[in-house]
C-alpha cells in the first residue's frame, strides 16, 4: 500500500496556510511582454515585485521612466528614456521576481522530498507491519468462513505485502543487480548495438571516408570557429566509416559540398529583450505549476496540515500508526483464538448428537425385538 496516501497526519483544525510564501502558486496575467501578477513571492514584497511587469504602462515601464526623470531641475528639458531602457529596467524586475519565486518553490520542494524520505525511512517500518497484519487478518477470516469473497479479499491483501520484484523484472532486461547490459549502453550512447559486420569497410565507403578527411580536416581551418565546425564534422564522418555506413557518407559529402550554413540575422537588442520577457513569463508558468503539483500531492497535503513543524507531524503519524498496530494485532488474536476453540466446540456438538442418537437407538431397540 503507497505508503504517502496512508498518512493521515494529525486531526484537521481551523486550515492552515500554505507551506509556500504567498503566491505560491500564484496564477496571473503573463504574456510576451511580462510576468504576471502571480509571479509574486515571499509576501507582498514579491506580488509587488512581480506584478504587471510589461511595456509601455507596466510597473517596470513607469519605473524605469521614473528613475530616468529623477534628478532633472525645474525647467530642465525632461529626457525621455530610449525604449531598450525601459525594457530592459522591465526585465531586470521581472528577473528578480521570479528569481524570489524560484526560490520559494524550491524551498518547499526540500521540504516535500525530505519529508517523503524521513517519512518512508521512519514510518515505513509500521506500514509493513500494518500490512502484515492485514493480510493475516484477512487469511483467518478467510479460513474461518470459507467464503469466496473472503478468500479474495485475503488473496489481495497478501499481494500487497509481497516482496518487490527484482532489477531484472523491473527494467525487463535493460540492467541487472551488475548495471546496464552492453545493448543498452550500447543505445543509450549512440553506439551501434550490434557489432560490425566484417573488420573493414567496403571499398566505397573508405574512398567517401579518404574524401572527406582531405577535405574537412580541421588543421586546414583558418580560425577558431573554422575549426570547430570541421571537428563536428569529422566526429560524424568518423562515427558513420566506423559503421560502414556508405548512405550517410554520401549525405555528409552532399552537406561538405554545400558549404557552411549561412548565419541568421541576429536579433535587435530589442527584440533580444522581449524574447527575454517572454520566457522569463514561460518560466513563470512552469514554475506555477510545480508548485501546484507539490501542494496537492499526498506529501504537500499533509505538510500544510503542519506548516510550522513538519518533524513533530512526523511524531504524531508515528503514534497514530502504534496505534493501529496494537489494533490490529489485538484483532488477529480475536481471530486465531476463535479458531483454536471452534473444532473442540463442533467436534464436542458431533459427540454429543452421536451419543443422543445412540441412545435413542438403544432404546427403541428392546421395543423392536
Amino acid at each position: 500500500m503507497p505508503q504517502e496516501a496512508r498518512g493521515e497526519g494529525p486531526e484537521q483544525g481551523p486550515e492552515q496556510p500554505s507551506v509556500v510564501p504567498e503566491g505560491v502558486p500564484g496564477e496571473g496575467p503573463a504574456g510576451p511582454a511580462g510576468v504576471g501578477s502571480g509571479a509574486g513571492v515571499a509576501g507582498q514584497k514579491g506580488a509587488d515585485d512581480g506584478g504587471a511587469v510589461g511595456v509601455g504602462g507596466g510597473s517596470a515601464a513607469d519605473a524605469a521612466g521614473s528613475s530616468a526623470d529623477a534628478g532633472v531641475g525645474v525647467g530642465a528639458e525632461v529626457v525621455e528614456p530610449r525604449p531598450e531602457e525601459r525594457l530592459e529596467r522591465a526585465v531586470r524586475v521581472a528577473e528578480q521576481a521570479l528569481i524570489e519565486y524560484e526560490i520559494a518553490v524550491e524551498t518547499f520542494r526540500v521540504e516535500v522530498d525530505n519529508f517523503s524520505r524521513l517519512h518512508h525511512q521512519k514510518l515505513g517500518p509500521m506500514y509493513t507491519r500494518l500490512d502484515e497484519l492485514e493480510a493475516q487478518i484477512a487469511e483467518a477470516r478467510a479460513s474461518r468462513t470459507g467464503d469466496p469473497e473472503d478468500v479474495r479479499k485475503a488473496t489481495e491483501a497478501r499481494a500487497r505485502v509481497m516482496p518487490m520484484p527484482g532489477v531484472e523484472e523491473l527494467f525487463h532486461g535493460w540492467m541487472d543487480s551488475e548495471g546496464l547490459f552492453p545493448e543498452a549502453v550500447a543505445m543509450l550512447t549512440d553506439q551501434p548495438v550490434r557489432p560490425p559486420e566484417r573488420v573493414r569497410p567496403s571499398e566505397e565507403a573508405r574512398k567517401l571516408y579518404r574524401e572527406l578527411v582531405r577535405q574537412a580536416h580541421p588543421d586546414l581551418a583558418q580560425d577558431e570557429a573554422e575549426r570547430a565546425r570541421r571537428d563536428e564534422f569529422i566526429s560524424r564522418v568518423n562515427a558513420a566509416y566506423a559503421r560502414g555506413d556508405e548512405p550517410l557518407l554520401r549525405e555528409l559529402a552532399e552537406e561538405w559540398a554545400a558549404g557552411p550554413v549561412p548565419e541568421e540575422r541576429r536579433p535587435s537588442r530589442a527584440e533580444e529583450l522581449y524574447a527575454r520577457l517572454e520566457w522569463l513569463a514561460q518560466r513563470k508558468e512552469l514554475l506555477s505549476a510545480l508548485a501546484r503539483e507539490l501542494e496537492e500531492g499526498a506529501i504537500g497535503s499533509m505538510l500544510r496540515l503542519a506548516p510550522d513543524d513538519p518533524d513533530r507531524l512526523l511524531e504524531e503519524i508515528a503514534e497514530q500508526l502504534l496505534a493501529q498496530v496494537a489494533e490490529k494485532e489485538t484483532e488477529l488474536a480475536g481471530w486465531l483464538d476463535s479458531a483454536d476453540h471452534g473444532p473442540s466446540t463442533t467436534t464436542e456438538q458431533t459427540t454429543t448428537g452421536q451419543t443422543t442418537h445412540g441412545q435413542t437407538a438403544n432404546e427403541q431397540g428392546p421395543a423392536a425385538d
